[in-house]
Parts: C-alpha cells; sequence; structure tokens
C-alpha cells in the first residue's frame, strides 16, 4: 500500500520533510576523504509534486557549502539556513508535475544535534558510519527528511582503495582507478531517509551461510581481529532469517549485511538491507544475540513496512521486540510468555506515564515503549490464539510490504483475523498509560519443531534506549 498520501507535517519533527511533494528516486554520488573527513556530493533527486502547484519547496540538508543547484536544468532562487535548503524554481511547478533536482555540496560532515545527542554521519577514528533514526540524514545528503517518502536510491562512493564500502542493497560495481576505489550500490526498493545507511571502513568481508537457491544472501563486514568472537556470535543469524521468514513471510529485499564497527556504538541501528553494530556487540559469548534479532526483524517491521510519522514508532519497535521473544522460544531460550512476564514485571517497577500510540518525542525510544510494544503484540497474540496471530502477523508484513502505515491501519487489519470484539484490548495496550495484567500465556507456536541450539542469552534488563 502507498501511504504517501498524507500530506501533512511530521508533528515531532516539524521541520524536517516537506509534504508538498515526493521524491521517488535519489541518484547520489559521493566523494570521501577519511583523514580530513572531507565529502562532496552530487543528489540528482527525481520528484512529483503535490496537488497544489509548487512556487518553492525545501530539502533538509545540514550547513554544507553549496557549489549549484538546479531545477528542471534551471537555476532556482535557494538559500540554505537552520537545516533547510529552500528552493524557489524559476517557473512555477504545476500540481502533479514530475521535476528533478541537483545538488552539489561540500564540506565536514559531522551529526546534527537532536535530543538523543548526535545523529547521522559519525567520522570514526579510521573511517566512518552513518545511524541517521531518526533525523540524522541531513547530515550528509539533501533530502526529503521523513518515513513516510520513501525512495529507491544509487549511491556511489569514490574513497581511498584501502577501505571498504557498504551501504544498504546491491553492489553494481566496484572500480579501482589509482589509489581510489569507486563503489556502486542500488537499493530498488522504496527506502526512508532515515534508513539509508552506509559505512566506511578497513574490513574483512565474509558470507554468513550458504542462502541455496532462493535464499537470502547475508554478508558482514568485520574488523580482521574480530572475526573469531564474531563468527560465534553471528552464528545463528541464517536460522534467524528462516524463523522470520517462516512467521513474517519472505524477506522484503535482494539481500542483508551487517557491519562491525572498530568502536564502541550506544546501540546498533537498523538501515534498509543493512544493520550496524559496535565492537562492543561481539563478545565471543552471544552477549548481544537478542539485539542481532531485533535489528534483523526491522528488515520487515519498519523498513518494508514503514510508518507515516513517528507517533507510530511502536509498530517499528514493539514488533523488534517481540521478534526477539520469538528467536529465543524458538532457538531453546525461555519462551516468549517467560520474557513478555519479566518485561511486564520490570514496567510495573517504573512510571506508568507512557503511551504507545503518540508517546511524544521526548519518550519515543524510552526503553518502556519497546517493552510495552512487545507485550502489546503478545496480548494480541493470545486473544486471537496462535493460528490466527500468525497469519494475521505474516498478512500484515505481506500485504504493506514496502508501503506506509499507522496504528489505525493496524487495529483495521487485526480485527479482521477475530470475531470477539478488540477495542478494548486497543484501547488498554495502545492508549492508555496504566499497565493492563499480563496477558494469558498463549499455546506454542505452529511453527515447525526448532533445532538444537544452546540456550540463548537471558534478557538484560535496563533503563535508555537498547536498541534501534
Amino acid at each position: 500500500m502507498n501511504g504517501q498520501k498524507t500530506a501533512v507535517s511530521d508533528p515531532y519533527f516539524p521541520a524536517n520533510g516537506d509534504p508538498r511533494y515526493r521524491v521517488h528516486r535519489y541518484e547520489l554520488a559521493l566523494e570521501y576523504r577519511p583523514g580530513p573527513n572531507r565529502l562532496a556530493g552530487t543528489a540528482r533527486l527525481s520528484a512529483i509534486a503535490g496537488r497544489a502547484p509548487l512556487t518553492e519547496f525545501h530539502l533538509n540538508l545540514a550547513e554544507f557549502k553549496i557549489g549549484r543547484v538546479l531545477v528542471n536544468g534551471r537555476a532556482p532562487h535557494y538559500t540554505l539556513r537552520g537545516g533547510k535548503l529552500r528552493i524557489r524554481p524559476a517557473k512555477q511547478l504545476p500540481a502533479g508535475a514530475a521535476f528533478t533536482v541537483e545538488v552539489h555540496w561540500a564540506g565536514n560532515p559531522k551529526p546534527v544535534r537532536s535530543p538523543w545527542g548526535g545523529l547521522g554521519w559519525e567520522e570514526l577514528s579510521d573511517g566512518a558510519l552513518v545511524a541517521s533514526q531518526p533525523v540524522g540524514a541531513p547530515s550528509w545528503y539533501p533530502c526529503n527528511d521523513r518515513p513516510a517518502d520513501k525512495a529507491s536510491y544509487q549511491i556511489s562512493v569514490n574513497t581511498p582503495s584501502a577501505y571498504t564500502v557498504v551501504a544498504g542493497g546491491r553492489l553494481l560495481t566496484r572500480t579501482t582507478k589509482a589509489s581510489t576505489t569507486t563503489w556502486v550500490y542500488e537499493q530498488s526498493a522504496p527506502t526512508s531517509s532515515y534508513l539509508v545507511g552506509l559505512s566506511i571502513g578497513v574490513y574483512q568481508t565474509v558470507l554468513l551461510g550458504d542462502p541455496g537457491l532462493g535464499g537470502v544472501p547475508q554478508s558482514a563486514h568485520v574488523p580482521a581481529h574480530l572475526l573469531p568472537q564474531f563468527s560465534r556470535d553471528f552464528a545463528r543469524q541464517p536460522a534467524m532469517m528462516q524463523l522470520f521468514e517462516e512467521v513474517f513471510g519472505p524477506y522484503p529485499f535482494g539481500e542483508y549485511a551487517v557491519v562491525v564497527a572498530d568502536e564502541e556504538l550506544d546501540v546498533p541501528v537498523e538501515a534498509q538491507g543493512l544493520s550496524l553494530f559496535g565492537a562492543n556487540h561481539v563478545d565471543g559469548g552471544r552477549g548481544s544475540e537478542r539485539l542481532i534479532a531485533h535489528e534483523l526483524a526491522h528488515q520487515w517491521f519498519g523498513n518494508s513496512v514503514s510508518i507515516a510519522d513517528w507517533r507510530h514508532i511502536w509498530l517499528n519497535e514493539g514488533f523488534a521486540k517481540y521478534a526477539e521473544w520469538l528467536w529465543s522460544e524458538r532457538s531453546g531460550g525461555r519462551t516468549a510468555h517467560a520474557l513478555a512476564a519479566a518485561a511486564h514485571r520490570l514496567l510495573a517497577s517504573q512510571p506508568q506515564d507512557l503511551r504507545l500510540v503518540d508517546p511524544g518525542r521526548k519518550l519515543m525510544f524510552d526503553d518502556r515503549l519497546y517493552q510495552r510494544g512487545g507485550l502489546a503484540v503478545h496480548a494480541i497474540r493470545g486473544a486471537l490464539g496462535d493460528g490466527a496471530f500468525f497469519r494475521m502477523l505474516r498478512d500484515w508484513a505481506t500485504v504493506h510490504r514496502h508501503g506506509v502505515v499507522t496504528t489505525a491501519t493496524f487495529i483495521q487489519h487485526v480485527a479482521r483475523y477475530t470475531a470477539e470484539p478488540v477495542d478494548d484490548l486497543f484501547s488498554a495496550w495502545l492508549y492508555e498509560p496504566s499497565l493492563p495484567p499480563l496477558p494469558a500465556p498463549p499455546a506454542r507456536m505452529s511453527t515447525p519443531a526448532r533445532p538444537s541450539y544452546p540456550p540463548t542469552n537471558g534478557e538484560r534488563a535496563g533503563r535508555g534506549r537498547t536498541s534501534a
């Protein structure tokens, strides 16, 4: 489903994104030099005006030096101030008209400020990475920075040949000339701007498992000294992929890559077809295995099925949290109900001032939203029963594949799978801040018998933003 018809600004970040038009393709050509942290780029955007003519519009971009801007090949009037590149075309763009925007920019990229610290482009001790959720994308390229405006991407990066460039999508070409290499990636699936991932570093590239005929190619890009620990920590990711394809439906993209940066990161972060981890998430003891499951699950929930605006972030995080619990249940760890009970005990000991739907910008990454989101999904499972629940879950990810949704869309979807009213359940779990009672345990999920894996590590209780 295409949810890009709603032309409203994101209530949490009204300065980000312009709902008066939408972009359907970005072509980015970048040159990056790690030593001086110097980035120069050209962006070509193919866009469509909305229902009203455009006399002006804006892109989000950090404070770079602008070399040139063109709209349909002609120079417009433009200003860059406060993270907004305001553009007034030489000729008004008619309603519904296709148009192109070309921007040339250069400078020293750095994270943009946010309530959660710097977001977006981060210079590392030897390389760089991008972790943009929710508003960091303008730190490195001009974009219509709203989650509902999904587009395809081609990204070309020229950098010294010692470095590996990893972006979400398929590697089209890698061309070396003299001391530099140009990497070209194509992400054909519709992608939100905050989910455009990029990493530049000195990595060893390895394959995870054998995808077989029709399987999902999975690669990893890891500092050489971390490969022994990584090989154990991520050994079960192919089995996670198998489970999630069983319960969520086919993997929604062409490939999946993970990057381990040679530095510590507060939390791992998902991007489209790509997840980024820190060296601190690799310990050789599977200490972060639940996070590996969490980030993989986001490829279905958040990346393929995307939220219309940030008020609905629980639809991303609640399902990714529940995926952690399903993986634990499948792989010989604690059952989903045992983990739900632990989450319920934790939430019962904490303030009851968070609503899942529209939690407010301040609380959108609060750990309680993740835990309560998982509990809400568990409550739906209990209300529907396993058969209807897993049909509902798979259909949700399939019907809305590459689309944009809201909580109202989800409530209407769930109602199709039960003859009993679900209004009270959703009211209690989604719209009221007080914690409902722990749902009754469901029957065990009716998927194929679980493999004989060693137990997973237990959930680690904690506060703060525990995963993205």
